[in-house]
């Protein structure tokens, strides 16, 4: 019989990630361009399923077309054509409502979204006085409405994945929140099994954040009150909140030595001292994080550990992604 660790999606779950429509190439923009982004097309897009959206050609305001900007409220800004003055927020606000309502029923697991876009754009979009002077940053009508509706799901502009570390956090998060989803969509919302999913997940959190690990084991000991719904949607908010934390070298590093000794019963002297010394080499920055992950997968799995077998952080996205690979 096949062994199946609980990270393992059923192919009937597909990972499925919203992006702005010019991301993939499509021509959509304003002026009859694109933004196509080599990663998320011809990297991640191999293991994930998009949805492409784009508000503005969604709402009818065609391609080519006249170019508008975010005015009047930071918090709440109005999208307007910079030439002809034109206020089509409502028009956004009205498409943007249907069109949430219909992502909801795709369970997205995250987002990538176009920067500087009064429509796309997530953070630090340029809001304007109605006479072109710069009141300061905002979101894009449409960004801002998603995040509403879908606080736990990770999103991410472009331009950010740029940044190995942001790409890794982003995507680390986005793996981690369709494992949730299939867990919860899949009826497993006993404590027993969120004890279980809370265990294979243990080294993942805690290369992000030690306090979210002992707070949601803390939830988890204290579940009497809560009912099963209600204990998983807590235990997703904290679980997704953790992930959120960046990881670092050192923290890794506790991670990996941690490992080494669940592994010492099994591994002879030379094999400890030789394990210790690829997690050194990762702390000094001389190898990456992908050495000593690989050889304690290798010790894994030939001692056949279940406890570790089952650990998330030794696989916690696909290998071909290349994020562990940086020194």
């Amino acid at each position: 019989m096949t062994r199946h660790s609980p990270h393992i999606l059923r192919e009937s779950q597909p990972l499925r990630l919203g992006i702005s429509r010019c991301l993939l190439g499509e021509p959509v923009r304003y002026d009859g361009g694109h933004k196509r982004d080599q990663f998320l097309v011809d990297i991640l897009g191999k293991h994930v399923e998009w949805v492409p959206v784009c508000p503005e050609v969604e709402a009818g305001f065609g391609t080519p077309r006249e170019s508008m900007r975010l005015v009047d409220d930071l918090a709440e800004p109005r999208l307007i054509t910079i030439r002809s003055s034109n206020d089509n927020t409502n028009v956004m606000r009205r498409y943007a409502k249907t069109r949430l309502q219909d992502l909801r029923s795709l369970n997205l697991s995250g987002y990538v979204f176009k920067k500087d876009s009064p429509s796309c754009g997530a953070q630090r979009v340029r809001v304007y006085t109605r006479e072109g002077h710069r009141l300061g940053n905002g979101k894009g009508i449409f960004a801002n409405a998603f995040q509403h509706m879908f606080p736990l799901i990770p999103i991410e502009e472009e331009d950010r994945l740029q940044d190995e570390r942001l790409r890794e956090n982003f995507i680390e998060r986005v793996f981690g929140y369709h494992r949730w989803q299939s867990h919860t969509m899949n009826g497993r919302l006993s404590k027993r099994a969120l004890v279980s999913f809370h265990t294979s997940q243990k080294y993942l959190l805690l290369a992000h954040s030690r306090h979210h690990y002992q707070k949601l084991g803390q939830l988890l000991a204290n579940a009497q009150p809560c009912t099963p719904r209600q204990l998983a949607t807590l235990y997703g908010q904290l679980f997704m909140e953790g992930l959120a934390v960046k990881t670092t070298v050192r923290k890794h590093r506790n991670v990996l030595q941690h490992l080494a000794g669940l592994l010492k019963r099994q591994l002879n002297e030379i094999a400890r001292a030789e394990l210790h010394e690829v997690i050194h080499d990762y702390h000094r920055g001389l190898v990456p994080l992908n050495v000593p992950i690989t050889l304690i997968r290798h010790y894994v799995k030939i001692f056949a550990i279940p406890y570790l077998q089952d650990q998330t952080y030794l696989n916690p996205h696909p290998k071909e992604l290349l994020l562990r690979n940086q020194v």
